[in-house]
C-alpha cells in the first residue's frame, strides 16, 4: 500500500501549524512588512504541500495521469476532498502571483486573503484528510 501521501500529509500538517502561528497569534493590521512577507512565504510552501499531498492521494487511489495543481485540484474537488473549488482556484492564482509580486498593494491583498480565506481552506483539508486516514484504517479491519 502506497503511504507516500500520508507521509507528505504529516509534513503538510507541520507547515500548516507554522502558518497558523502567524494567522492566529497576530492582528493582521499590526503585522510589519517583514511579517507579511513571512506570512506569504509560509503560505507558498503550505499551498505547495497541500496540492502535492492531494496529488499523491489521488495517485494512490488510481489516478495515475494526475499531474500538476490544476488537474489535481479539479479531481480533488470532483472526488470531494476539497469543497470550495473557486476558493482553491483563487488560492492557486494568488500562489502564482507571489512569485512575481513586487508591489505592496498586491502583496497586502494576498496576505489579507491568506488570513481571511486561504488558511481556512487549508485547515479544512486537514480535517478531510484525517477522515480519509481514519476510513482507510477502518477498512483494514474489514478485510
Amino acid at each position: 500500500m502506497d503511504i507516500r501521501w500520508q507521509q507528505r500529509f504529516n509534513n503538510y500538517k507541520k507547515v500548516l501549524n507554522k502558518l497558523a502561528d502567524v494567522v492566529n497569534k497576530m492582528q493582521f493590521d499590526s503585522l510589519t512588512e517583514l511579517e507579511k512577507e513571512g506570512l506569504i512565504k509560509r503560505f507558498e510552501y503550505t499551498f505547495e504541500l497541500a496540492w502535492k499531498t492531494l496529488q499523491d492521494l489521488l495517485k494512490a487511489k488510481g489516478y495515475m495521469d494526475i499531474a500538476g495543481p490544476n488537474a489535481t485540484l479539479t479531481q480533488a474537488f470532483a472526488d470531494g476532498y476539497i469543497s470550495d473549488a473557486e476558493g482553491w482556484r483563487k488560492m492557486k492564482k494568488s500562489r502564482e502571483l507571489t512569485s512575481h509580486v513586487y508591489d505592496d498593494e498586491t502583496a497586502k491583498s494576498i496576505a489579507c486573503d491568506i488570513v481571511s480565506i486561504f488558511y481556512n481552506l487549508l485547515a479544512s483539508l486537514v480535517v478531510r484528510l484525517e477522515k480519509e486516514i481514519n476510513n482507510s484504517q477502518l477498512n483494514l479491519f474489514d478485510e
